[in-house]
């Protein structure tokens, strides 16, 4: 694969996966030989031990967001953070589940893991959005973004409107309806065949079309032209409505994946409190 196309999770192949793995199997190898009675837990020295070095890393993980913010070359690029993000997080599930020792009770201890295990599994869902996602919405845009698209239906619309003026009063409803009357964003649980089906610009197409049979030899060509702009916008709407749901998806993920993160880092916060001033 091209440099060029690497993608986040190969990153410098696959760098940090192989340190995550590293970290994780040194993490089993002193769980499973360490010396401690009566059994390895998060008061001994190894407990301790793994919880500082998971406390460190869920904190370093949660400074991915600001770093996006910070576009730089070199083994700390986006990319580069991004891949370190992906692997040492997906090592806490190790680190953090040795420090617990298997113990587990109803009391703040197990609800920081169990949010950590949270967002570790929320991150795997977003991991597939980020990989596939994008690359559909650069494919789907065909070089034009979102700003662009819209404007492109807004000259569609002012094409249709100039072009219509030859045409009899009972075709122009439909057309009308067709520029004012454009759903652009779609529903996320919404089939995106059903909307194109029910956009006004589609059904003007469509009675267009059934007109276009019985239509005066003068006004054919007039029709032709409008259900040929008619279609375009309706091909262009349906790669916006693409798009937007895309984008949308990748957002509703950020806006549950976030707080939670937040979440977690409270829940740790008490947890390392409780455990210096009240064990």
């Amino acid at each position: 694969m091209p440099i060029g196309h690497e993608g986040f999770l190969g990153h410098k192949r696959y760098r940090y996966f192989k340190i995550a793995l590293g970290i994780s199997i040194l993490a089993i190898i002193a769980y499973l030989f360490a010396d401690v009675s009566p059994r390895p837990n998060g008061g001994s020295w190894l407990g301790y031990t793994l919880g500082t070095i998971s406390a460190l890393l869920i904190i370093w993980l949660m400074l991915l967001g600001m770093r996006k913010r910070a576009i730089t070359p070199g083994h700390w690029s986006l990319k580069g953070w991004t891949s370190a993000h992906v692997y040492l997080g997906s090592s806490l599930l190790v680190l953090a589940t040795l420090h617990t020792g298997f113990q587990f009770g109803l009391n703040i201890h197990t609800l920081a893991y169990g949010l950590m295990v949270f967002v570790i599994l929320s991150g795997f869902v977003g991991i597939y959005f980020y990989a596939t996602v994008p690359r559909k919405m650069s494919d789907n845009r065909a070089h034009r973004t979102q700003s662009e698209m819209l404007e492109a239906i807004r000259a569609l619309n002012r094409e249709l409107n100039e072009a219509a003026q030859p045409l009899d009063q009972k075709y122009l409803g439909d057309i009308k309806n067709a520029i004012r009357k454009t759903k652009i964003k779609p529903g996320l649980f919404s089939s995106l065949s059903d909307i194109q089906k029910r956009c006004a610009t589609t059904r003007a197409a469509k009675r267009l079309r059934k007109g276009l049979a019985s239509a005066d030899e003068d006004m054919r060509d007039p029709l032709e032209h409008v259900i040929a702009i008619l279609d375009r916008k309706s091909a262009l709407l349906l790669r916006t409505r693409k798009h937007i749901r895309n984008k949308t998806l990748l957002q509703l993920w950020l806006y549950f994946h976030v707080p939670v993160s937040f979440a977690l880092l409270a829940a740790l916060t008490a947890h390392i409190i409780s455990v210096f001033f009240y064990w």
